[in-house]
C-alpha cells in the first residue's frame, strides 16, 4: 500500500498526536477519518483480489491438465501473496511434477504445507504460544467501513455469510476455458466431368 504526501503527512499528524494528546481540530479529524476510509477501501480492495485469484486459481485447477502454465502462474502469484497450499494442490502438483516448474512448486508447497501443520499443531498444544517463523501480518474486517460494504448491493460477502441472491456466480471452467473446435476439412474439390 502506498501513501500519497498528503496522506502521509495526515498519517504523521495523527501519530504525533497519539504520542502527545491534544484537543483536535475538526479539520485533523476530517483529514484522520478521509485517510481512514482510504485505508479500508485498500484494505477492501485488497481483499477483493484475494478472493477472485483464489478462485481462479481454483478454477485452473479444475480445469488440469489442460490450464497447466496458467495453473502455475496463479499459484507462483498466490504464494507470492501468502497463500498456503491445500491438498488438492499438492495432487494436482504431482500430477504435473514431469515439468521443472511444477516440480519445483511442488517442493516449495510441500513445505510451506509441513510449516502449516506444524503451526496449527504447535498452536493446539501450546494454546496461545507467539506464532512461529512465518507469522505474518493479516487484516481483519471490521470497522466503518466493514458495515457499510456489507449493506452495500454487489459487495463480496464475508466468510461466513451467506452471499445475497443478486450476487454474480462463479463461472464454470467451461465458460474460462472453452473447449478447442477441431478446424474444418477443407472443401473438397469435385472435378466436373468434362
Amino acid at each position: 500500500m502506498a501513501f500519497s504526501a498528503d496522506e502521509l503527512r495526515v498519517l504523521r499528524r495523527a501519530l504525533a498526536i497519539a504520542l502527545h494528546p491534544m484537543p483536535l481540530s475538526d479539520e485533523d479529524v476530517q483529514d484522520c477519518l478521509r485517510l481512514a476510509g482510504s485505508v479500508d477501501e485498500a484494505v477492501a480492495e485488497a481483499g477483493r483480489l484475494r478472493a477472485f485469484l483464489l478462485a481462479d486459481l481454483s478454477r485452473y485447477r479444475n480445469a488440469l491438465p489442460g490450464s497447466a502454465t496458467g495453473y502455475l502462474e496463479l499459484l507462483q502469484d498466490a504464494l507470492a501473496a501468502g497463500y498456503d497450499p491445500r491438498p488438492d494442490d499438492l495432487a494436482a502438483l504431482r500430477a504435473l511434477r514431469g515439468g521443472p516448474l511444477a516440480a519445483a512448486l511442488l517442493e516449495r508447497c510441500q513445505v510451506l504445507a509441513e510449516r502449516s501443520v506444524r503451526a496449527r499443531l504447535a498452536g493446539r498444544t501450546a494454546g496461545a504460544a507467539a506464532p512461529g517463523p512465518r507469522g505474518r501480518l493479516l487484516a481483519l474486517p471490521g470497522g466503518r467501513a466493514a458495515a457499510r460494504d456489507a449493506d452495500r448491493p454487489g459487495a463480496p460477502a464475508a466468510p461466513g455469510r451467506p452471499q445475497k441472491p443478486g450476487d454474480r456466480p462463479m463461472p464454470k471452467p467451461s465458460e474460462v476455458f472453452p473447449p478447442r473446435r477441431r478446424p474444418a476439412p477443407p472443401p473438397s474439390e469435385e472435378r466436373a466431368a468434362g
